[in-house]
Order: C-alpha cells, then sequence, then structure tokens
C-alpha cells in the first residue's frame, strides 16, 4: 500500500476516533502530550556518527522487556548509541525512569512524513521492534535511511494471526522488509511463515522476558519496597498484580473473607491500568478494610498496620512480587487474556492465575506442564487457592520451587537475539571478553 494512501487511511480514522480520543484525554489524561513527535517526528536530534540502535517499545509490559537486550547491549557494544521510543503516556513515563541515560521520546505516528522526518533527526543503524509492531510506513522510512529493522521477542496470537491473514497481501510485503524475526516458539514464527516471513530470516531465541525475570527475594529494590511498606519476618503477603474489573472486587471479597482467620495475611493489590487507581481506591474504602496507598507510604513513619496496599504507582510490579509468598495474575478472571506470570514464578511464588490467558498460552502450558502454577476458576477457587497455600506449606514449597526451577531453564534468549542484532550492524565487532563470556 503507498505511503499516500496509508497516510489518508490513517486521517480517517483519527476522524472517527476524535471523540472518543478528546473523551479520554478529558477524563482520564490521556493523549494529552508527545504531539510534535507523535505527529511531526520531532523526536531528539542524533549528532554523532557512532552506529545507533533504536528501540521501541509500546507500552509498560514492552519497556520492561527492553531491559535485558539493554543491558546486553551497553555490555558488548558499549560504542553504539541506543535510543528508545514508545507509544502510551504510561509506558514513556516508566522508560523516562527506567531508561534516564538514554534519549526517550513518543514514536511518531506511522505517517509518513513525521517516521521520515524521524529518521532523519536519529539517523539509525538498527530499529528493533518489540514483540510485534508491523507499522508499514515506519519500516519503510528505516529501510530508506539505511537501517536494518528486526522484530525480537516476537510474539503472534492465533486472534492477531487471524487478523493480519485477512489483509495478508498488505501484511506479506512489510514483513518482506524486516531482515530479522527473533520469535518466542515455533509456534509463532509458524504464524510468521504462514503470513508469507522469509523463512531464512526467521530465528527461534525463546523469551526474552525470562531472562528479565529476578529471582533473588533479597534483591534491593524489593527489600526497600518491604520496608516502606512495614512488611515483617511473620507477615504472610498476597499479591494480586496486573489486575482488571472486575478483579480487584473478586480478590476484596476473598480477602475479607480470610483476613479473621489469617490474621498476618497482608494484601498487596496492583492494578494494570494507572487511570483505575481511584476506583480501586474506592472499592478498598468501601470494603471497610484498613488500608494505604503506595504513594502514601513514607519511610521515616509507621505503614505496617494496614490490611491490604494499593500500589499506584507504574514500575514497580517487578519488585513487589518478591515480597509475596502468594500471587494471583491478573487479566485472567475477565477478558483481557492474562498478563505475564514469569515475574512471581522466578521468586517461587505459590503462583495462580485464571483461565483467561490466551496471551500468554505457551508460557501457561510449560507452567502447568512443570507443575508450577495453577488455575483458578472463579472466587471460589481463587479462595481455595490462597487457603491452601497458606496452610499447607509443603503444597506451597512445592509449587514455588517448580516455578523457580521452570524459570532457570528457559535462560538465555537475551544472548541469542543480541547475537543476531550484532550480526545485522556493519562493523559492529564484540569485545573479545564479552565474546568468551557469551560463547
Amino acid at each position: 500500500m503507498l505511503p499516500y494512501l496509508l497516510n489518508a487511511v490513517y486521517l480517517a480514522l483519527l476522524v472517527v476516533a476524535s471523540p472518543w480520543l478528546a473523551w479520554n484525554a478529558w477524563q482520564k489524561g490521556k493523549y494529552r502530550e508527545g504531539y510534535a513527535a507523535k505527529f511531526w517526528g520531532e523526536v531528539p536530534r542524533r549528532d554523532s556518527n557512532k552506529s545507533c540502535v533504536w528501540l521501541h517499545a509500546v507500552s509498560v509490559g514492552e519497556v520492561n522487556l527492553l531491559a535485558p537486550l539493554v543491558k546486553e547491549i551497553r555490555a558488548r557494544h558499549p560504542d553504539w548509541d541506543c535510543v528508545i521510543s514508545t507509544t502510551t503516556h504510561t509506558g514513556f513515563a516508566l522508560a523516562r525512569k527506567k531508561y534516564a541515560e538514554y534519549p526517550v521520546f513518543y514514536c511518531p505516528l506511522d505517517f509518513s512524513w513525521a517516521v521520515r522526518r524521524a529518521m532523519r533527526r536519529l539517523r539509525p543503524t538498527l530499529l528493533v521492534l518489540a514483540e510485534l509492531e508491523l507499522w508499514p510506513n515506519l519500516i519503510r522510512a528505516a529501510r530508506e535511511h539505511g537501517a536494518k529493522v528486526a522484530i525480537v521477542n516476537g510474539r503472534l496470537s492465533a486472534h492477531s494471526f487471524r487478523g493480519y491473514a485477512r489483509v495478508k497481501a498488505f501484511v506479506r510485503p512489510v514483513l518482506a522488509q524486516l531482515d530479522l524475526i527473533a520469535v518466542q516458539n515455533k509456534e509463532y514464527g509458524d504464524r510468521f511463515l504462514a503470513l508469507g516471513a522469509p523463512a531464512e530470516r526467521m530465528h527461534i531465541t525463546g523469551s526474552v522476558k525470562y531472562d528479565g525475570a529476578q529471582t533473588n527475594r533479597h534483591n534491593p529494590g524489593t527489600q526497600k519496597l518491604a520496608s516502606l511498606a512495614g512488611i515483617g519476618e511473620g507477615d504472610l503477603v498476597w499479591l494480586a498484580g496486573s489486575t482488571q474489573e472486575p478483579e480487584e472486587a473478586i480478590v476484596l471479597s476473598v480477602f475479607q473473607r480470610l483476613t479473621a482467620e489469617f490474621p498476618r495475611l497482608k494484601l498487596i493489590l496492583v492494578p494494570r491500568h494507572p487511570d483505575r487507581f481511584d476506583d480501586v481506591a474506592r472499592l478498598i474504602t468501601d470494603s471497610g478494610l484498613r488500608w494505604r496507598r503506595r504513594s502514601q507510604l513514607h519511610p521515616k513513619c509507621e505503614n505496617g498496620s494496614a490490611r491490604v496496599l494499593l500500589v499506584d504507582a507504574v514500575g514497580e510490579l517487578g519488585h513487589w512480587w518478591g515480597t509475596a509468598q502468594v500471587a494471583f495474575v491478573g487479566g485472567s478472571l475477565g477478558k483481557r487474556g492474562g498478563q505475564n506470570m514469569i515475574e512471581p514464578a522466578a521468586y517461587g511464588a505459590a503462583v495462580c492465575f485464571g483461565p483467561n490467558t490466551r496471551n500468554f498460552r505457551d508460557i501457561v502450558e510449560n507452567l502447568l506442564a512443570a507443575q508450577a502454577a495453577v488455575v483458578v476458576q472463579d472466587a471460589a477457587e481463587l479462595e481455595a487457592f490462597v487457603r491452601r497455600a497458606i496452610t499447607d506449606a509443603e503444597f506451597a514449597t512445592r509449587l514455588g520451587t517448580s516455578a523457580r526451577r521452570f524459570v532457570a531453564g528457559q535462560l538465555g534468549a537475551t544472548a541469542r537475539t543480541v547475537d543476531l542484532l550484532s550480526a545485522l550492524v556493519p562493523n559492529a565487532v564484540q569485545p573479545a571478553a564479552v565474546a568468551r563470556s557469551a560463547a
């Protein structure tokens, strides 16, 4: 599809969606910033002549995913420039916090003039798209400016595959412009191939998400948060993370039934979307439970009396998982399709999630096969799981040990991915010490 035709389609879609966008900007504070970058390609100007890798992550999940890749690239290629873009407000805020030493900016929308101007200002050697971002004008502009283009940690769900298959004639030329498609597993790879991806550019690397998972509960980030929240040695922590509506209400009702029986049990709630923090706060208030917001915790104050903690902060969930003995991974009792369950598994928590985990189907299948997690169908099964994890130490320990062992067996995707990326950059030579350690 020609660039000008795509521009017309995008503009039409923007016109149609403008009332919804305006409502979200007014009610929820979304889409209020980054217009110069999004519509005009006003991204940071890069002045150096070093090789440059532009890493793009859509939102919070992909921003976190970049961490092991950025670390590995920096270790192997300290002479490369790295720049990082994102799409959402929450992703942008987290990226600026997480990668403060790098230029972070909003990715231009896929208008031909915006992406071309961004390419002229950044002059990337390599454009890296996390998981799946097939924007035709962006990819074409990168190729026109001499940059290689790669998809890393590639993931193509059955739902997405069916959507792309309907427009296969338009998708195939875009896939043909990719220099590397590094996918998590063979199933995803087969779907890319069915859409017309070049087989010689397809590589199965495993999931980078495993490499980014922390396994040590005594890491400084977790210890700092546990101390801040007043979590003591004898406390039992149940954490419900990345929750969606109505999961918070379900979790709170279960917790209310357990509080009298287990007075040392504490609940940490981490909603997936910041624009729901206040709604969840009202739910907790209505429950009558003693609670506090994460934003109200102060190092010099007594913070341990609350039974429920609402984490109204972005980017901390990875460390909060390390405080929990029992974990419920949200987005799985509603229609979301699940959220990342690798982090609590890596800490060795007793992990459960609902039945709707289509976005993480391969990870779920592997966890269940390893007897490292449990599926709960409803509130009754969730309550039974939490109760058993608290009262049956052997069950909880066995589940946690299996989970930690499973994650340890999946490591290495980051090194394999950076091997492939390095081969795309002309004159990129690995330092000898790094090459020996990666061999």
